[in-house]
């Protein structure tokens, strides 16, 4: 959260030293950057508030808790990103580029939008810094796209925005300046609004994804396999769906072969046992259903997601480390099981889905 609280910093700080430089200039990009800044400080207060619901206990009504709501919160910001920033900036944009306006004390403008740059920066530096302490080995593409928290993403997007959104308030006033003309003031302020649509969009779409439910990573399902068939009671794992109620938190449920001569108290005893294994290995499980059935390989179902995923898992732990001692990729990842969570490699534990 360390991220969440430097933007917010920023971005208020940022927000109040544009507006005054917009009353001084009357630069619609500044307008626009203004704007911008508003919306990002109230899109950190979103975040922030999304966190602290999320810690509710279960009710009656909500048995599973309300860790999603963080990724309800990291929706809003998408929609808030959208309808404040983007649709003013352009607005605005298509405004002056229509009726164009002189612009006032460009110093001011230049001066503000460099102050802003730092303070960006700084915002950004921390993000990163965060970032990298659960990135592992992910490009920053893969991060955006896979992580489970919704709150990094959002700040190094906005951030990211933030600082090209300046390069564009600053190119549009310096043209304006040294050509008199001030539809390039206009089009600098519809630029940062279709940036700042496209960041609204990306954040939408990988929000929307984790509302819906997203399983476990892969790496995560191996060990939830692993960890279920380390011992006599259970024979295999014959499908198995996870979900994450929050990035700290994933739901198991499995299908799992006993044999065929248990008493129904060992089986009862085995499962119980079974769920110890998978707490002890995956901490972040914390419900787990289990479902006791005699194996039939003819009547498995190729097509279904949650057998292959369980097959997955089971060769990717069967499969030989490499000499660095991680486990090779492997190119079917993502096409033999749908449910195989957001892409994350099998070298890592991905701290942020368990802290």
């Amino acid at each position: 959260m360390r991220a969440v609280f430097a933007a917010l910093a920023a971005n208020f700080g940022i927000a109040v030293t544009k507006f005054v430089a917009f009353l001084f200039t009357g630069s619609a990009s500044m307008l626009a950057e203004s704007v911008h800044s508003v919306a990002d400080t109230g899109n950190e207060v979103l975040l922030l508030i999304g966190r602290g619901r999320s810690t509710r206990p279960p009710s009656d009504e909500h048995p599973f808790g309300f860790g999603r709501e963080r990724y309800f919160y990291g929706f809003v910001v998408s929609v808030m990103l959208f309808t404040v920033g983007a649709a003013f900036s352009v607005y605005d944009g298509v405004h002056k580029l229509v009726n164009p306006e002189a612009i006032h004390a460009p110093v001011v403008a230049f001066v503000v939008l460099a102050a802003s740059a730092v303070m960006e920066g700084f915002s950004l530096r921390t993000g990163i810094i965060e970032a990298n302490k659960v990135r592992g080995n992910r490009n920053w593409g893969t991060f955006i796209r896979r992580t489970k928290a919704p709150e990094l993403p959002v700040v190094l997007l906005e951030d990211l925005a933030a600082l090209i959104g300046l390069a564009f308030a600053f190119a549009g006033v310096a043209l304006t300046a040294l050509t008199g003309d001030g539809r390039w003031d206009g089009a600098g302020s519809l630029a940062i609004g279709l940036l700042l649509a496209t960041a609204a969009a990306i954040l939408a779409v990988e929000m929307k994804s984790l509302l819906i439910g997203e399983a476990a990573s892969a790496e995560v399902q191996r060990r939830v396999i692993a960890a279920l068939e380390d011992g006599p009671e259970v024979d295999r794992v014959i499908h198995m769906r996870t979900v994450h109620m929050s990035p700290d938190s994933i739901l198991v449920a499995a299908k799992i072969a006993v044999r065929p001569a248990d008493t129904a108290a060992q089986v009862a005893a085995g499962i119980d046992a079974a769920e110890k294994r998978v707490r002890a290995a995956v901490p972040i499980a914390k419900t787990i259903y289990l479902e006791p059935d005699i194996y039939h390989p003819a009547r498995a179902d190729q097509t279904d997601p949650s057998i292959r995923a369980a097959q997955f898992a089971r060769a990717s732990a069967l499969r030989p480390p490499t000499d660095s001692g991680r486990r090779p990729p492997t190119d079917s990842a993502r096409g033999q099981t749908a449910d195989s969570g957001r892409g994350e490699t099998a070298d890592s534990k991905w701290p942020e889905d368990v802290s």
